[in-house]
């Protein structure tokens, strides 16, 4: 192949054995690509290939990852929002011809099992270190540990109680991402434990209760650095071969786990910590999930 398609936010160049990806910088480009920089696809982690029409003038060329192929793509377990899929290339309308040859040369080199998830990861997560900053800690990850260092203002007693948390990969089944986008998103880690011990010694079911998870906020563990850490996380798992990989989608909140947030951000916006309209749209956020 050897050919590029320079997109907007993104440039394509198609590659004997991959596709590699060098996205843009600039204030119009989502910030969770300019956080990966450039990603290298091979082949062998993509299941299908379309050239489909976009908004106001341009096409979008989309090459959808084989399930388990990218540890990215499964801690975001389908949350991202379209315009932040690593995986659409927006193009001009008049590049719609060049799109479609690209596009029939990579359906051409797709595995021959490219419908079935894939064994192990073939796209490489952000590399570690990484951290970030959520509402009632501090994340951080060196590649062998993850470590939970609690907010003095922010976590709550229970957290206080258990103290900071640093977790082994090795104690690490994977991880439970949910989008700081919707109404409180947060950071679980699934460890090999809780799933040993069964039911009786399940960790807590409130995120903010448990230590082994930190909560987003309003201004804090964005997609841009929280995705990136999860991913991180689930490829470290998989590479220690101590369990597999796993990459869970919460389910929907109970009415008591919902109101006890609501108090918690209306405690917030008394202390002029959230103003009014975030304290309106996390309240509207969070009353939606009943």
């Amino acid at each position: 192949m050897g050919d590029v398609l320079a997109g907007i936010q993104a440039t394509w160049e198609f590659e004997s054995d991959s596709v590699l990806i060098r996205y843009e910088r600039g204030h119009r480009t989502p910030k969770l690509f300019q956080a990966l920089r450039e990603r290298r696809i091979p082949h062998e982690a993509l299941a299908s290939v379309t050239l489909s029409p976009g908004k106001r003038g341009t096409v979008v060329l989309y090459a959808a990852p084989r399930p388990g192929a990218d540890p990215l793509m499964e801690a975001a377990a389908g949350q991202l929002k379209e315009e932040c899929d690593p995986y659409r290339l927006v193009l001009p309308a008049d590049s719609e011809d060049l799109a479609e040859c690209r596009a029939q040369e990579l359906r051409t080199v797709l595995a021959t099992d490219a419908d079935r998830p894939t064994e192990r990861y073939a796209v490489a997560a952000p590399d570690a270190p990484l951290a970030f900053k959520a509402s009632d800690g501090r994340a951080s990850f060196d590649g062998r540990h993850v470590g939970f260092r609690w907010s003095r203002t922010g976590a709550s007693s229970a957290k206080w109680k258990a103290g900071d948390q640093s977790f082994a990969v090795t104690e690490l089944s994977g991880v439970e991402w949910r989008t700081p986008e919707a109404a409180e998103g947060y950071l679980r880690l699934l460890r090999r434990s809780d799933v040993l011990i069964g039911e009786k010694g399940a960790p807590p079911s409130r995120v903010d209760q448990d230590p082994a998870a930190v909560v987003f906020g309003v201004r804090s563990g964005s997609v841009h650095e929280s995705l990136p850490f999860a991913a991180a996380v689930l490829e470290s798992v998989q590479k220690s071969g101590a369990a597999p990989a796993l990459a869970l989608h919460t389910a929907r909140r109970d009415p008591a786990d919902i109101a006890e947030r609501i108090r918690h951000l209306g405690e917030l916006h008394r202390a002029g910590l959230v103003t009014d309209d975030e304290f309106s749209s996390k309240k509207a956020q969070l009353l939606a999930e009943l």
